[in-house]
């Protein structure tokens, strides 16, 4: 897996940039797919992805509190593992 806090979406193999596809990050040079999985800054467990009106929020069921995306880390789990 592979951990990042930026915008950007690389391939934790080739490090090429990953394309969306059916519901999946996907790299078209290792021919793998991923599911990008947010955690929470404070408690480190899985986030819930919450999307209304355009804006995308998290939430820690663990902490019972919204977090902000700037503070979130998000691995690349691959969907073969």
């Amino acid at each position: 897996m592979s951990n990042t806090n930026s915008n950007e979406n690389n391939c934790n193999q080739c490090h090429e940039p990953l394309a969306w596809k059916a519901g999946l990050y996907h790299c078209v040079s290792c021919n793998q797919d991923y599911k990008k999985i947010s955690f929470c800054p404070d408690c480190n467990a899985e986030l819930e992805k919450l999307q209304a009106c355009g804006a995308t929020n998290y939430f820690c069921n663990t902490c019972h509190s919204l977090k902000s995306k700037s503070r979130v880390s998000h691995q690349f789990k691959s969907c073969t593992s």
